[in-house]
C-alpha cells in the first residue's frame, strides 16, 4: 500500500471509530483475492473468448438457459463455480464489523457465498447464489453439490418430475428479486457510511443504490474510477481486503 493510500485508509478507520450504521456494497472485486476472476477488468470472464463460441453475455442469458441448457451448464460449472474458494481479508473484516455491531448489512453482487462463510448474516444478494438452485416445474430446492455432482442438465429426482434445475441466480434477461432490491435500499438510506468497494457501479439497477444514501460519509474502494468518486469523501486506489484488513481488524 502506497503512503497516499495508508493515509486515506487512516481516516477510513477514524471514520468507521464514529460511526453507528455502516453498509458495504461491493461487487466481483471483493472476491478477486480469493481466486474468482471479476467479469470487466481486463483479465476478467468478459475479456475472454469462450470455446463454445458465444460470449460469456449470451451464455448467461436466461434465453440460452431455456434453449442451450446443456452449454449452459458446462459453461456454468467451468466459470462461475468455485467451491475451493476461501473468504479473503474484506469479507472477514466485514463480518468483523458486525459482531461489533457497526455494519448493519453487506449488499452484494456476487453469487459465491463468500461473505456468509466469513461469518456475515445479514447479506442481501442482489444476483442470487450458486448455493440455491430449484426445479422449474416442481420448485423443490437442490444445494450446490447436486448441480457439480452429475453431468449434463441437472433434473429433478422428485417421482415423476424430471423437471430442470437452475440455480438461483439472476440472469442476463432476468429483473432482480424486488424483496432483496427494496431491503437494499432501504439498508442504504438508514446508514451513516455507506462503503462501496469492489464494483465500477456501471451495473444497473444495482449501481442506482448508490443514489439512494443520504447519510455523512461515502466511501469508495476500487481499482478503478466509478461515477460516484465526484462524491465521495475518501475514494481508495488499493486491494479491498487489504485495506479493510488495517482500517477494522484490532
Amino acid at each position: 500500500m502506497d503512503a497516499e493510500s495508508r493515509a486515506l485508509t487512516d481516516k477510513l478507520r477514524d471514520i468507521i471509530n464514529g460511526a453507528e450504521r455502516i453498509v458495504f456494497f461491493g461487487g466481483a472485486g471483493v472476491s478477486t483475492e480469493s481466486g474468482i476472476p471479476d467479469f470487466r477488468s481486463s483479465s476478467g470472464l468478459y475479456s475472454t473468448e469462450s470455446e463454445f463460441g458465444y460470449s460469456p453475455e449470451q451464455m448467461l442469458h436466461e434465453r440460452f438457459f431455456r434453449t442451450h441448457t446443456e452449454e449452459f451448464y458446462s459453461y456454468y460449472r467451468a466459470n462461475m463455480i468455485y467451491r475451493d474458494a476461501e473468504p479473503n481479508g474484506a469479507h472477514k473484516a466485514l463480518a468483523y464489523l458486525e459482531r461489533q455491531g457497526k455494519l448493519t448489512a453487506v449488499i452484494t453482487q456476487n453469487i459465491d457465498g463468500l461473505h456468509q462463510a466469513a461469518g456475515s448474516e445479514n447479506v442481501i444478494e442482489l444476483h442470487g447464489t450458486v448455493h440455491e438452485n430449484y426445479c422449474t416445474e416442481c420448485g423443490k430446492s437442490y444445494d450446490l453439490d447436486f448441480i457439480m455432482d452429475t453431468d449434463g442438465v441437472p433434473l429433478c429426482e422428485c417421482e415423476g418430475c424430471r423437471g430442470v434445475i437452475k440455480p438461483k441466480v439472476t440472469l442476463y434477461g432476468e429483473a432482480l428479486d424486488t424483496a432483496s432490491f427494496e431491503r437494499a435500499s432501504l439498508a442504504v438510506g438508514a446508514a451513516d457510511v455507506l462503503i462501496i468497494g469492489g464494483t465500477s457501479l456501471t451495473v444497473f439497477p444495482a449501481a442506482y443504490l448508490a443514489a439512494d444514501f443520504g447519510g455523512e460519509h461515502l466511501i469508495i474502494i476500487n481499482k478503478s474510477p466509478t461515477p460516484y468518486d465526484d462524491e465521495a469523501e475518501l475514494v481508495i486506489r488499493a486491494p479491498i481486503a487489504e485495506v479493510l484488513t488495517e482500517a477494522v481488524m484490532p
